[in-house]
């Protein structure tokens, strides 16, 4: 599939999910009522919560920033912002999150920033951005906290699902990184088994490829091991950044003068809503994320303020952050890489001088 297509249909997968998502939220619903409700909470808690939607995303900024520093690279802050912003907009329109990454390679490679460097400085990103989300998963599931075990009843099934499915996934990452030989071996394994299939001599065609990107990771496992003070400052940095997403919910809850449950309660379950969707193959966890949050918080919102919560927190968490990234975006393209086109289009005048 080309770029566009794939674009166009990631678009069209987003606008379709998305309205599924709307007409489940509001069917059946007295969108006049609902309103009367909405206009109950204070603005303040929510201003509040959009700064900490902006801290979450610019905490990966620093991640990237700190590491990049470490490894020598010379890079700017401000365009780790950019990254930032990039690489979480991509991930909330695509399922699964898998274009935020390579859309943040291609503007560290405009920087001229080193590729296998950037390449193994977003593996440790993403490796500790859902192990975050497997020790909160195995936590939970092991102490069985009341009330939050209590809570998350109606979701258990999900639950599994997604602590399971993000074990599989770090699991897989970090056999890259500190087995890449084992990892490549596999690859190869399923290359020659497709080659037996359906005869199309892939072996021969991605063996290459296959030995170049093994050699990133071969990279990627030397740092780790010289570098163990580095991997945990990055893992208690990610430790905040997931903190100030899920914070929000409980801002939003306090702001309709909510008191069934304190903070660390409504922290977690916001936090296990995460573990059970971020692995699912939906953009931004949509539709299931707001099903999810329905059938625990409607515990302790109350049934008419449940439907209020979700939307300012779900508002917030995702449709604020995917209107800044957008805008910011939109900058990423303006300003990274600027300078080279407007020295190429000066010799170009220079020449016809």
């Amino acid at each position: 599939m080309s770029g566009v297509k794939k674009n166009i249909f990631n678009g069209a997968f987003l606008l379709l999910v998305l309205l599924i998502t709307l007409y489940s939220v509001f069917h059946g619903e007295n969108l006049s009522e609902l309103l009367i409700y909405l206009k109950q909470g204070d603005l303040r808690y929510w201003l509040l919560g959009a700064v900490f939607v902006v801290g979450f995303i610019e905490s990966e900024s620093v991640i990237i920033y700190y590491m990049m520093k470490v490894l020598g690279e010379n890079v700017k802050l401000t365009h780790c912002f950019l990254y930032s912003f990039v690489g979480f907009f991509f991930s909330l329109i695509t399922p699964s999150a898998t274009g935020g990454q390579p859309a943040q390679l291609y503007f560290m490679k405009k920087d001229k920033l080193s590729l296998p460097t950037s390449t193994m400085v977003l593996l440790i990103v993403t490796i500790t951005y859902k192990l975050v989300l497997v020790v909160l998963g195995l936590v939970v599931m092991i102490l069985r906290p009341e009330p939050v075990w209590r809570l998350l009843k109606p979701i258990y099934g999900w639950c599994y699902l997604g602590i399971f499915l993000n074990v599989v996934c770090v699991f897989g990452m970090l056999i890259l990184v500190f087995h890449p030989t084992l990892a490549s071996n596999i690859v190869l394994f399923c290359l020659r088994l497709f080659d037996r299939i359906f005869k199309k001599d892939m072996e021969k065609k991605y063996g290459g490829r296959l030995e170049r990107a093994m050699e990133k990771y071969r990279y990627a496992a030397e740092f780790f091991y010289k570098n163990i003070k580095v991997i945990v400052n990055v893992f208690l940095i990610t430790c905040m950044q997931r903190f100030l997403l899920f914070a929000v919910t409980y801002l939003v809850y306090r702001s309709f003068s909510l008191n069934l449950a304190g903070a660390g309660v409504v922290i977690t379950l916001q936090g296990m809503i995460s573990v059970a969707v971020d692995m699912l193959p939906l953009p931004g966890g949509l539709g299931i994320s707001e099903k999810l949050f329905k059938d625990i918080f409607l515990q302790i919102c109350t049934k008419k303020y449940t439907l209020p919560v979700m939307i300012v927190s779900r508002g917030l968490s995702f449709y604020v952050q995917l209107g800044i990234s957008a805008v910011m975006t939109v900058v990423a393209y303006l300003r990274i890489g600027s300078a080279d086109k407007i020295l190429s289009l000066k010799r170009l005048y220079f020449r016809k001088k």
